[in-house]
């Protein structure tokens, strides 16, 4: 199996999206492929993982969507 035939690594994501219409547009994220980890529905914020990186695109073209980042991974380090 290649790469682009579903091997991608999940990737996590934070969303920010028109509070106002939270809902609507949490739906679309989830039609176009988000796993939903957590919601912040007044803030206009959640987060979620999709299966790539190359479906981040997709999702911040969505109407509602204010913005896609994906979620920082930290590591601490022994000195």
């Amino acid at each position: 199996m290649t790469e682009s035939q579903g091997s991608a690594k999940p990737v996590g994501v934070v969303v920010s999206v028109d509070p106002d219409r939270f809902a609507e547009v949490v739906a679309r994220l989830r039609h176009a492929g988000l796993t939903v980890t957590g919601e912040q529905p007044l803030l206009g914020a959640l987060t979620g993982t999709v299966p790539g990186e190359d479906r981040i695109p997709a999702l911040a073209a969505l109407d509602g969507v204010e913005s896609v980042d994906r979620e920082a991974t930290y590591r601490a380090e022994e000195s």
